[in-house]
């Protein structure tokens, strides 16, 4: 249909994006700076472009318009007219089709082609130059879609954080290895939906499912090139629309809603690990694809030099949220997840980039102060990663009430510890109660610490017992890439063995290692696979790799490792002196009359030399309530057997890592001193309720 048999009338600027309202459609782009902008409809295959329409008004720096004629399942992309002058800042360049921002569904795949760059590739004047060609034959398609149905009768889970247990998992590592799943559903989002795959994350016994970015994202061009993909997909082009790639029928968001409601019907709740601190488009080398034709000085943080970006996230460019249009998208996008797609939570990836002021983080930044006003986003769950590469940006400790945070340190301390590394002692105290340190100021609370072992980013569990080094080869960058620093050790053999003495002891290293996780006071984070012992092959930074390397191995959740995990989820949420709502020190009752003490061997208190030793790779820890049962914590991360001696009264085991039994229900049977192996840990729970007092003063040598 020709232009000017399109009906045209001005719309409205208020609502961003392509809006049905039953009758037609109402297309409104913001753009400070554009002098024109073109909404370009294509064909029932999104091949063919059948007219440009410019739109009409222009109102508080958006552009709009009403097309009656416009209905859902409609291609649109846009044009957008300005100057091009990048050392002004500015990018256009019509011959680009652009997506919308604000598209909440995509049609087709990135194809790469120079026409896709809004300059020459190859010519000596780089990004100065201006390319010509149109690159609409190789773009996605934005979807016009309405709005989202009834929930019917959807009901969120909305656990607490302090019983919070978060599975890290992938849409395809999770779903393309498993067999009761029929061929077309595996990878996708009805994967995840699927009986077979709830069952088990229900087995496990967590109560949320983090999962790696699902908004849509291209295949990196050097990565493509090599015969690899953007596997983890932190790289959006897209904050409302679903990666096509996770759909079976390109249905917009209906099987994305579909997954959430069979989750919560199971009491589980979704997470979605979100990127909004950079864009797809890069550094100023990059593609045109959305924002950079759009508005790139609105869109992005520019240097002194306008030409080039103030990147703090690594990937070339940074948004800046700053900018009030900005930040208003990624509040409509939050909010969007929430109330369209009933998402339960969000992580932010190098969250630290959302506060800054250029080279400073703000904890009252713009963005924290809309979330923390926000009458939908203040109540779901804010997890931050809370670093980026910029200066000053790690940032561990000093996001807003209300949010909880990826702790890192407690990652590494608790590796270093059970490795064996010296000096460990005070630090793993800390991080075991919720690095109180860290986090215990501004009326904050113990689950704001994320405690993990492992995430997608790193070795697995198996590969942390059985590398010393990474070995990323297959990534094709001569084993350049990945961290280097991994504080893990493979127990006398770099890699597979049959040594059953090496086997066992990584085993039991493994058991340690969860064990300690589950234990701990915080929220914790249990990677993909971990629970069955899946490895990488020792590649620590997995990002492009598509293949089994990636996915959950559905033929090992027999091992007794699963059962071993699931039965420490359910211990943890069965005792509240586990998952206390306050922070927990010696001697001192907590509002909730609970409080914890480190014992030494001969089951005095820790004192400050006692702390200060090197070598001490042996302390154990008393947690008490007035109703409660006392639970005693003996770690063992030295090389030979040790025994401790037990507050009075009887005790019983609930879990020692020389086996893989968790057993809650055992008679006490345990009285005056307990022996642990080697690298091992032991919890027991005394027979009756009430504080326990030891008989032994501090003071002396153990």
């Amino acid at each position: 249909m020709p232009f000017s048999d399109y009906r045209l009338e001005p719309g409205s600027g208020a609502r961003l994006g392509a809006t049905w309202d039953g009758a037609g459609t109402n297309f409104a782009l913001f753009s400070a700076h554009a002098e024109k902008v073109e909404l370009c409809l294509f064909n029932e295959t999104g091949r063919r472009e059948i007219a440009r329409i410019p739109l009409p008004e222009y109102t508080h720096q958006v552009w709009h318009g009403y097309l009656p004629d416009v209905r859902p399942g409609a291609f649109y992309g846009y044009r957008v007219h300005g100057p091009y002058a990048p050392e002004a800042g500015h990018r256009f360049n019509p011959n680009k089709l652009l997506l919308d921002p604000y598209a909440r569904a995509h049609a087709g795949e990135l194809r790469w082609h120079d026409s896709l760059f809004g300059y020459k590739v190859g010519s000596r004047k780089a990004d100065l130059s201006f390319d010509r060609r149109d690159s609409a034959f190789v773009m996605p398609k934005c979807v016009v879609t309405p709005d989202a149905s009834s929930w019917g009768e959807d009901v969120r889970p909305q656990t607490h954080w302090s019983k919070t247990v978060i599975y890290e998992a992938h849409v395809a590592g999770m779903t393309l290895g498993a067999d009761h799943i029929d061929e077309p559903r595996r990878g996708t989002f009805e994967g995840l939906a699927q009986p077979g795959t709830i069952e088990h994350l229900k087995r496990l016994g967590v109560t949320a499912i983090e999962l790696l970015p699902i908004h849509a994202f291209p295949d990196d061009r050097h990565l493509l090139d090599r015969g690899l993909v953007n596997w983890w997909g932190y790289n959006t082009m897209g904050f409302f629309a679903p990666a096509t790639r996770y759909l079976v029928s390109h249905a917009a968001l209906d099987e994305f809603r579909v997954m959430v409601r069979r989750l919560h019907d199971a009491g589980i709740e979704v997470i979605l690990d979100v990127v909004y601190n950079h864009t797809a488009e890069g550094n100023q080398m990059g593609p045109t694809l959305s924002f950079r034709g759009i508005d790139n000085a609105s869109y992005y943080l520019l240097g002194d030099d306008k030409r080039y970006y103030y990147d703090t996230t690594g990937t070339g460019n940074t948004l800046d949220v700053d900018n009030r249009r900005v930040l208003q998208m990624v509040m409509d996008s939050l909010r969007y997840w929430v109330e369209n797609c009933h998402v339960d939570g969000f992580r932010f990836d190098l969250a630290s980039t959302l506060g800054r002021r250029r080279d400073t983080f703000d904890p009252h930044a713009p963005f924290f102060d809309a979330v923390l006003q926000d009458p939908v986003l203040s109540r779901v769950k804010m997890i931050a990663e809370p670093w980026d590469t910029g200066n000053d940006g790690y940032q561990m400790g000093n996001f807003p009430p209300g949010w909880a945070e990826w702790n890192d340190t407690y990652r590494d301390t608790v590796r270093a510890f059970w490795k064996g590394d010296e000096g460990m002692a005070p630090a793993v105290a800390d991080r075991l109660m919720a690095s109180a340190s860290t986090f215990e100021h501004r009326g904050r609370r113990p689950w704001a610490s994320i405690n993990f072992i492992t995430a997608h980013d790193g070795f697995t569990l198996a590969d942390l017992v059985a590398y010393n080094d990474k070995h990323n080869e297959a990534n094709g960058e001569d084993n350049n890439d990945g961290h280097d620093h991994n504080v893990s050790w493979n127990h006398g053999v770099e890699g597979p063995t049959d040594d059953p003495d090496i086997l066992a002891l990584r085993d039991r290293q493994r058991r340690n290692l969860m064990a300690t996780l589950l234990l701990s006071q915080g929220t914790p984070m249990i990677l993909m696979g971990d629970e069955h012992g899946r490895s990488q092959g020792g590649n620590n930074n997995t990002y492009c790799q598509p293949g089994e390397m990636n996915w959950l191995d559905w033929s090992r959740l027999d091992d007794p490792f699963v059962a071993f995990v699931a039965d420490l989820i359910a211990l943890r949420n069965s005792r509240p002196l586990l998952t206390s709502e306050r922070f927990l020190h010696a001697e001192a009752h907590n509002p909730e009359g609970r409080f914890a003490t480190w014992r030494r061997r001969d089951g005095s208190a820790m004192d400050a030399g006692n702390w200060e030793d090197p070598d001490r790779r042996l302390m154990a820890l008393l947690l008490q309530g007035d109703a409660d049962r006392a639970l005693f914590l003996a770690f063992n991360a030295g090389e030979e057997e040790a025994s401790y001696a037990l507050p009075p009264g009887r005790w019983h085991r609930l879990v020692d890592t020389e086996t893989t039994d968790v057993t809650p229900n055992r008679p006490a049977d345990v009285e005056g001193e307990i022996t642990l192996r080697s690298r091992s840990l032991i919890l027991l729970e005394a027979d009756t309720p009430g504080p326990v007092r030891s008989e032994k003063s501090a003071g002396g040598d153990e």
